[in-house]
């Protein structure tokens, strides 16, 4: 495993991150597919095996039971300051607002909750889920500035937003003197690359780490087409993202699956090796333990200048999808895909 500086922190992580939306209850929240504690442990402990130290998950995930899965697991098979752990808030709920939580106490609220959750005393990067429009930025910041003070987070990260958002809250934490994000985790892969629009060049000219989710896009880019998984089968909300763009996208994975024959590795080696020529980490989600030897060795595969033009030659502009396609004054309080999970979840 390789490691690198988490942007502006002095957090040292490894190339992957472990993506861990695929653990928890299935029976309590989003996703059906998701896996048992049992399953679960067993992943995260090859992980560390193979020198993954960096773990992301959220409050948001199978209501609170990911974060649970993921302290325990840990906890047995860890030193608590050998491995990176963050985690994500969601915004304040409709019954938050109507009782007049102020996003201070909203976030002093999620950050407590979420360290119960994982029985821990701090995270290293804790991360604002999704724009809340109903929120005032100024009391976002000095949230996460006032946990950061107090030790519950080291650092903090942003996630589904566009750049001119991040661009704008650092702006203002740096006018203010409070935390600044130093890590962005957005939508970003080989079928789906709208953040090197504007995101991108941002992070480089600020020294901002990218941890992008759907590294590879659910599955679609792991395995040879026609292969399946419960994963493909089962999350709705993966189709809603890629099935319309699925036959401009078939062409690409079609080169990912060639150049993996070719180079005698997996479609996850390949499609990762691209990927990390661009961003920090990668989070990647592994519901078997082939996934997360795949995504390692991926870190020692070198594709020549050739190969990642080849495989990026055939791409075109895609719409924005999921939770970035509602990010919108409009769409603020639309449903969305942890809108459930948000519902639920019980605040200390």
């Amino acid at each position: 495993m390789k490691y690198t500086k988490l942007g502006n922190s002095d957090l040292q992580v490894s190339r992957i991150c472990m993506g861990c939306m695929g653990f928890g209850d299935a029976k309590n929240g989003q996703h059906s597919w998701t896996l048992d504690e049992e399953h679960s442990r067993e992943i995260i402990k090859k992980g560390l095996d193979l020198g993954v130290n960096f773990y992301d998950t959220a409050i948001g995930y199978q209501s609170g039971t990911s974060e649970q899965y993921v302290g325990r697991a840990l906890k047995d098979f860890a030193k608590r300051d050998e491995v990176v752990v963050a985690t994500k808030f969601l915004p304040r709920t409709e019954e938050e607002i109507a009782q007049g939580i102020t996003g201070q106490q909203h976030i002093e609220r999620m950050i407590n909750t979420s360290l119960s959750n994982l029985g821990m005393d701090y995270v290293d990067l804790y991360i604002y889920h999704m724009w809340d429009y109903q929120t005032p930025l100024y009391d976002i910041m000095d949230g996460l500035n006032r946990i950061v003070k107090a030790g519950k987070a080291r650092y903090i990260g942003i996630s589904n937003c566009f750049a001119w958002q991040l661009a704008k809250a650092n702006a203002l934490a740096e006018k203010e003197g409070f935390a600044k994000f130093v890590s962005i985790q957005g939508h970003y892969n080989l079928i789906f690359r709208e953040e090197e629009r504007e995101m991108a060049k941002l992070c480089e000219e600020d020294n901002i780490a990218m941890t992008p989710y759907s590294a590879l896009a659910g599955g679609r880019l792991s395995r040879h087409p026609g292969e399946t998984s419960k994963r493909l089968e089962e999350d709705s909300y993966a189709r809603l993202k890629y099935d319309a763009t699925s036959a401009q996208d078939a062409v690409i994975i079609d080169r990912v699956a060639e150049l993996a024959d070719k180079r005698g590795v997996s479609m996850t080696e390949v499609s990762l090796a691209w990927l990390l020529t661009k961003v920090t980490a990668p989070v990647v989600g592994a519901t078997k333990l082939h996934h997360i030897e795949g995504a390692a060795k991926a870190v020692d595969l070198v594709l020549a200048e050739e190969e990642i033009n080849w495989l990026e030659e055939p791409y075109v502009p895609h719409r924005l999808v999921g939770v970035m396609a509602q990010n919108t004054k409009s769409a603020a309080k639309e449903s969305h895909v942890w809108s459930t999970g948000n519902q639920e979840i019980e605040t200390e």
